[in-house]
């Protein structure tokens, strides 16, 4: 028996508003799952499950506004022994996380009601993931990153295969979990081995290490370095560890494709830029260079694959790795040591991602509006021939989505290639605008080949017939707000570089 005047437990201490918005989405999975069990059947147990959905990720959003002013009251802080860190750099692309969350929610309203699938296990998978990815923005520790890396990704095995009547869909899971399980393996070992050489697994325990001391053999750290690169390369879809994405993307039911495309590769980024600028920042000369190189070929790949597509569905895929290479340039820029260019390359970093999950979301949502056939199994680009002439205002939606991706003016795709070829430029990295506006030009192709494949008038007799079904306002509601946004971003950029800025410059320097 221990003695009553035995030693004291003691425990890290926790700030419970930094883990507030975790405890708030996690709140709402678990209560949809009480809701669940406890009433199996009727037609209210849905919609309540949705409202507890919206609430939780409503509530995660206000969380993190109450968080973002706390910070720049009282500066950033770590809880959980460290293990968590509260910055404005983690706000603000949980903020992004905690939006797609929303807008996929409110775009899968419709489809499940479509599709006749079971709603609210469907909500609290994707509250779980979101959990993970929020976890990952914060993360100051590798085995906090490991562990929000499998909290986000086993609900999207699940997801991906959710539509159990498609083998499409099955197929989508099963690769999805048997790739994501390798790559989860492959940065364990790199855990491992960064943790071998420096003694922890603490990001600013390492940083403070590697510039306290010279290590004599550094080929286990930089081997470990690589396998992390690689398990982190496998979430944002960085070729060449892009082999799941079509796939999956072409499978998974769509809403699923829409979160899977935004917010997953929000939350790999954040735990690239975490582990590699935060912890690594004086190996930045060893890594850059395979940063940069992962960029060019992420998106000269990308772009060039997606040519040969035939499915819309593919061609966004291989459009989402194209992007990934952009975001990239900004991480190599933020290891220059010229200049402001460090701080550049994240601030273009962090504005990719947020335009990126506005300008994904709004296409795959169009995508799931033409899918007439049963089941979301049909997304071939002639099913898209003469869309402008039935359905004008749904192709006008998906082609401003599109040239957005391409880059045109006056939108928030613009805005983001302007921002990280201006980092690439100030980090003398040349070579990457170049590449990166190559890129560009071939993935212009792709893109204006949908959008004038919608506005064909010859052959109307030979297009789809297509139902005109009423859209649901939830995913209408999806459709404004991300156009919205788009459309702002391009126009009236300031205020969110302003964002951008206010989290760079809290990061830069931990």
């Amino acid at each position: 028996m221990t003695p009553a005047n035995g030693p004291d437990l003691v425990t890290p201490s926790i700030d419970w508003l930094a883990v507030a918005p975790l405890i708030a989405l996690t709140g709402g999975a678990v209560a949809i799952v009480l809701l669940r069990s406890v009433v199996r059947r009727g037609r209210h147990v849905y919609p309540a499950a949705l409202a507890l959905a919206l609430a939780a990720t409503a509530a995660a959003g206000v969380l993190l506004i109450v968080q973002w002013y706390e910070i720049n009251d009282e500066g950033p802080s770590s809880t959980l022994a460290g293990m968590l860190r509260l910055d404005l750099f983690g706000v603000f692309l949980s903020g992004v996380v905690v939006v797609a969350t929303l807008l996929a929610l409110l775009i899968s309203n419709g489809y499940l009601r479509r599709e006749g699938l079971d709603g609210p296990e469907y909500l609290a998978l994707v509250l779980l993931s979101a959990t993970g990815m929020v976890a990952m923005t914060s993360a100051n520790d590798l085995v906090v990153v490991f562990l929000a890396l499998e909290i986000l990704s086993i609900p999207l095995y699940v997801l991906a295969a959710f539509d159990r009547r498609r083998l499409a869909s099955q197929e989508a899971g099963i690769k999805y979990f048997v790739l994501g399980a390798f790559s989860s393996a492959v940065f364990l070992y790199g855990i491992a081995l960064v943790y071998g050489a420096t003694g922890t697994t603490s990001l600013t325990g390492i940083a403070d290490f590697l510039s306290r001391n010279t290590l004599l053999d550094e080929g286990g750290l930089l081997v470990g370095m690589a396998l992390l690169l690689v398990g982190i390369g496998f979430k944002v879809a960085a070729v060449p560890f892009h082999m799941w994405t079509p796939d999956v993307y072409q499978g998974a039911p769509t809403p699923v494709t829409a979160f899977m495309s935004s917010a997953t590769k929000v939350a790999g980024f954040a735990a690239l830029l975490r582990v590699f600028l935060v912890g690594l920042p004086l190996f930045g000369e060893t890594w850059r260079p395979a940063v940069a190189g992962l960029a060019m070929v992420t998106m000269v790949g990308g772009s060039v694959l997606a040519i040969v597509q035939s499915d819309v569905k593919r061609m966004l895929a291989y459009s989402s790795i194209s992007h990934a290479g952009y975001v990239l340039i900004g991480v190599a820029a933020a290891a220059a040591t010229t200049g402001n260019a460090a701080e550049r390359g994240l601030q273009a970093a962090l504005l990719y991602l947020l335009v990126y999950a506005f300008m994904t979301i709004g296409a795959f949502t169009v995508v799931m509006i033409v899918a007439r056939s049963s089941h979301d199994a049909r997304h071939s680009i002639a099913e898209y021939r003469s869309l402008a002439t039935e359905r004008p205002l749904i192709a006008g939606f998906l082609a401003f989505f599109l040239l957005a991706q391409a880059g045109v003016p006056l939108t928030g795709g613009f805005v983001a290639k302007l921002e990280v070829f201006s980092a690439a430029t100030d980090a003398h990295e040349y070579y990457l605008v170049i590449v990166g506006v190559l890129a560009a030009v071939v993935a212009a192709f792709v893109y204006l080949r949908i959008v004038v494949t919608m506005f064909e008038t010859e052959g109307e007799a030979d297009a789809p017939r297509r139902l005109r079904a009423r859209v649901d306002p939830a995913v209408g509601a999806a459709l404004v707000i991300t156009a919205g946004f788009t459309l702002a971003i391009g126009i009236a950029p300031g205020w969110f570089l302003h964002l951008a800025k206010d989290a760079t410059l809290a990061t830069i320097g931990l």
